[in-house]
């Protein structure tokens, strides 16, 4: 058989034939055309969503679940003894090395609501909503490290560079807001989380879809408003002027990344009447200012749970809360499990259970997910370098811990997975934040093995090649 086609053999002989592959090309340019117009217009999902916006309330440090929601009582009973050598041959840990003595909680555990959630003292109003709550106590991951878990948890890659989960989720969806950014970030207490801002980075996704922080003190968003000197006409004409040369260059070269700095600017232009209106707390009534905690102009983890709500009712896709505080190694008084915890829940417990109620008394709750939760867990024993010290703290744990969900979708009252009885190690049902990751796309109605983006000839999505949706938790 002969195999020495030419092009030209190839082109005449082909079924399709050249006008037909050059018919092809032209019909993708203009659905690319189409799509980078407007790259935050609203998507239709994969299959019919169950919710339609994130709040992910990330307790950055992490905070020793076993203190607050995995009550141990083995744990707790053979407090102070050394630990199990089975449960440390061939492991690391972060601060810790030879034999560590275990460490019972200091708090005192109850159950409640119908569903009988085992949870601590040290969240009195998350107690109340008890059976709203859907508990994931077989959490674990392979980071021991801060950075590295958030990435894996907030990028799926332990690894700097790659897209962000509420990217993925506006790159996929859009977003319903036309006038605000489909992605918001907010940081409180103080101090970045470990990775910084490549926990709502657009990594090589075009950047329209990389968050946005914003501030709920001073300018809500650095450099959005107009410098001295500059009137908004004149900000306007400058805009309209970018605007025609960026066209020009768009029309000349076909670069996508032309049209999102394009949609980029007109964005930014919006948001100056847009976010400061919605970052103004002070519109609320004072009753739920003061249900939050919230204290206007200040800038505080309680303000940002009140900011969420307001943003997600004007359809913001995606806003991730990131507070710093929750690293508790017993180095010092505020950061030790008893009083300590006690101290800094206060900050957090008030504001999360607010927001819950807000939510579900103005309907958005079925159609909003709340996440709660750090990059990893807390270790079963005293810390290394502070275990003689009066401050009781824990090590990283990677190997098990505990998050909570609530609205979009997850079922209300209920309890998926266990760690062992001394809190090692996942007991049953583990989860990893990449089966986490697919189940949060999956009740948005995204397919997390079709959300790819072509990148150096590799098809990447969040998830990699791992994730299963955790079907038993949803209703």
């Amino acid at each position: 058989m002969n195999i020495d086609i030419t092009r030209r053999h190839f082109l005449r002989n082909c079924q399709v034939g050249i006008g037909a592959i050059a018919l092809a090309t032209m019909l993708e340019s203009n659905a690319a055309a189409q799509d980078t117009a407007n790259p935050m217009r609203p998507r239709a999902p994969h299959f019919p969503a169950k919710a339609k916006n994130v709040i992910y309330l990330h307790m950055a440090g992490s905070p020793p679940h076993l203190d607050i929601f995995d009550y141990k009582p083995t744990l707790v009973r053979r407090n102070g003894e050394p630990c199990p050598e089975s449960f440390l041959r061939g492991r690391r840990f972060a601060f810790t090395s030879g034999v560590p003595r275990l460490l019972g909680t200091p708090q005192r555990f109850a159950q409640y609501g119908r569903s009988g959630q085992w949870m601590s003292e040290a969240v009195p109003h998350l107690r109340t909503i008890a059976d709203e709550l859907c508990f994931i106590k077989s959490m674990h991951t392979e980071q021991f490290n801060h950075a590295p878990a958030e990435l894996l948890l907030f990028t799926g890659s332990p690894q700097f560079g790659r897209p962000s989960m509420g990217t993925w989720v506006t790159y996929g969806l859009g977003s319903e807001s036309q006038n605000l950014p489909g992605f918001i970030a907010l940081v409180s207490s103080g101090t970045f989380p470990s990775a910084g801002n490549s926990c709502w980075n657009n990594g090589f996704l075009p950047s329209i879809y990389q968050g946005v922080q914003c501030r709920s003190q001073g300018d809500p968003v650095l450099y959005v408003s107009n410098p001295n000197g500059m009137s908004g006409d004149m900000r306007r004409l400058t805009l309209d002027a970018l605007r025609d040369l960026n066209e020009l260059q768009a029309s000349e070269l076909g670069n996508p990344e032309t049209r999102t700095r394009i949609e980029q600017y007109e964005l930014a232009y919006r948001m100056q009447t847009a976010v400061p209106e919605v970052m103004d707390i002070t519109r609320e009534p004072r009753p739920i200012i003061d249900a939050y905690g919230a204290q206007p102009g200040a800038s505080s983890f309680a303000n940002n749970c009140l900011l969420a709500r307001r943003l997600v009712e004007r359809g913001v896709r995606f806003v991730q809360l990131h507070d710093w505080g929750w690293d508790f190694h017993g180095t010092g008084a505020d950061q030790e499990i008893t009083n300590g915890l006690r101290v800094k829940c206060r900050t957090m417990d008030k504001a999360i259970t607010a927001l819950i109620h807000d939510l579900k008394h103005r309907g958005l709750l079925d159609e909003t997910i709340v996440i709660w939760g750090g990059e990893f867990g807390r270790s079963p024993f005293r810390e290394g370098r502070t275990a003689n010290s009066a401050n009781l703290g824990r090590d990283h744990h990677p190997f098990s811990f505990t998050i909570f969900a609530c609205g979009g979708g997850f079922k209300p009252g209920m309890t998926y997975g266990a760690s062992d009885e001394l809190g090692f190690d996942v007991g049953e049902n583990p989860v990893h934040p990449h089966d986490l990751q697919a189940t949060i796309l999956h009740l948005l109605g995204l397919e997390h093995t079709r959300l790819t983006y072509r990148y150096q000839g590799r098809d990447f999505r969040l998830t990699d090649v791992h994730g299963n949706v955790i079907r038993e938790i949803l209703r």
